[in-house]
């Protein structure tokens, strides 16, 4: 009888990575049966999520997984950003983790422990462990490799990142505009940038990284990384892309079905930001209008505005339909009604993407968001809001080509105008034909990836062999 592989893997509590860092789990004990893993979560929060809890309660049974006690965050401000909220909750963890991993280890001989990129301090960890160590990076390796090159980078750069001049040149990647750097890096004498560059030297203690992405998609940011391994840089591993693969099957009694489905072919524009992302007031009343001015079909995931552009708690609304409804322009609904609709809160966004009638996508461009929309062929309007989302915004209109990105004024606003411009564009324009004739070549090579003799799928076998080969040892 073959000898089972034990794996831990250790995730963050956003619900995004879950998603993300789950999917590549399931499809790697599909593949894989004889690899056992255990999933150990840190809780945000004095509870679990119901959203979170759905993610698990579907996993198969060779992955179990155990939920890590809350953490106490009374001491942080009220107001404070969630991004800050979920650093601390992961902070405050580590020692239960490492307990955990001890114990697993003790009593079943880990193989390999793959821990999310936002928590590596796992990497040390396990190295203490003397387990092999693996980081899971759920975002762009383009961002990777800003990560792995940011400490030679500070050490050459004598100004502020954010008064830099000339784009930023990251091996192997597009320039990157100061602008588009992510929130850590624009004050190099704050705080977050010194924990910024801490943590991205951790990932040099990894065994190898796993990107969920795919080589046609990041060849040449890839092939950079991969041939620095001699230099020090971690083995990476481009094995995505793994998105969501459900299906609600509400057949039509929805009415955002029933609405799409009325629709022509590619005529409508899915307009959501994520699972967390939201506008301020005064842009969602542009973003209305721009709308209604574009004359296109829309469907709008709506929630309400937020100072931070996130939403704490995606677990409650916080107003009912019809008052959320009031953030909205006086009698938009009216106006738009058969041509656009707006859904409060949350829709299946996997189930939409993949609908015949949606021909274009306004998104924050959160990469498991830009994962659905290539494995669908479906073109972009890139609107970011926060985190490495103007990093994603950039690769997809600059480098893939495969986006339209919105000119904001000097107040921070997407003018109506502007966004009506850009709609039109993407849905019926000259450019928008291009952008989606070059999503669709993505598309085909999304799937060729993951076929059985595709690049992602051998790159992971290549992984699971090693895996299997040690905790075969291991159990002798």
């Amino acid at each position: 009888m073959e000898t089972k592989t034990h794996i831990a893997l250790v995730t963050v509590p956003v619900y995004s990575h879950l998603r993300s860092i789950l999917e590549f789990t399931k499809r790697l004990v599909h593949l894989y049966q004889n690899i056992h893993v255990t999933c150990i979560n840190p809780t945000f929060g004095p509870s679990i999520c119901n959203n979170v809890k759905s993610l698990f309660e579907t996993l198969p049974s060779n992955i179990n997984y155990m939920f890590l006690p809350p953490i106490n965050l009374e001491d942080l401000p009220k107001d404070i950003h969630p991004a800050v909220k979920v650093e601390a909750t992961i902070r405050r963890s580590i020692p239960w983790i490492y307990d955990a991993l001890n114990t697993l280890h003790s009593s079943s001989k880990l193989a390999a422990v793959i821990s999310d990129g936002l928590i590596n301090e796992v990497l040390r960890l396990t190295k203490k462990l003397d387990i092999l160590a693996y980081s899971y990076f759920p975002s762009t390796t383009m961002l990777l490799s800003l990560c792995l090159h940011s400490s030679n980078l500070d050490k050459t750069i004598s100004s502020a990142n954010k008064d830099l001049l000339e784009p930023l040149e990251i091996p192997g990647c597009i320039p990157i505009h100061s602008t588009d750097l992510p929130d850590p890096m624009l004050d190099r004498s704050s705080e977050a940038y010194k924990i910024f560059l801490e943590a991205n030297d951790r990932f040099y203690l990894a065994d190898g990284i796993m990107v969920n992405s795919f080589l046609a998609l990041e060849e040449t940011t890839i092939r950079a990384l991969q041939e620095k391994e001699d230099e020090g840089i971690p083995s990476i591993y481009p094995i995505g892309p793994f998105v969501q693969n459900v299906s609600c099957d509400n057949g039509s009694d929805f009415e955002y079905l029933q609405f799409l489905d009325k629709q022509e072919r590619k005529s409508v524009l899915y307009v959501s930001f994520g699972s967390g992302g939201t506008l301020f007031n005064e842009q969602i009343i542009e973003l209305a209008f721009g709308l209604e001015l574009s004359g296109q079909n829309f469907l709008w995931v709506l929630r309400p505005p937020n100072k931070h552009g996130v939403i704490d708690d995606l677990d409650s609304g916080e107003y009912e339909d019809d008052i959320l409804y009031n953030f909205l322009p006086n009698e938009f609904l009216e106006r738009t009604k058969g041509k656009g609709l707006v859904v409060p809160y949350w829709a299946p966004q996997i189930e939409i993407l993949g609908h015949g009638s949606i021909g274009g996508f306004l998104t924050h461009c959160g990469w498991n968001s830009t994962l659905e929309s290539v494995v669908n062929g479906i073109p972009i309007i890139a609107w970011p809001l926060f985190a490495e989302q103007k990093m994603n915004a950039a690769l997809l209109s600059d480098g893939l080509k495969v986006a339209i990105r919105p000119k904001v004024n000097e107040n921070g606003i997407v003018e109506r105008e502007e966004i009506a411009k850009v709609v039109k564009n993407l849905m019926v324009g000259e450019e928008g034909k291009e952008i989606h004739r070059r999503m669709e070549k993505l598309k085909g090579n999304a799937i060729d990836a993951l076929k059985e003799n595709g690049s992602s799928t051998m790159t992971l076998a290549h992984l699971a062999l090693k895996w299997k080969s040690l905790g075969s040892h291991l159990g002798t």
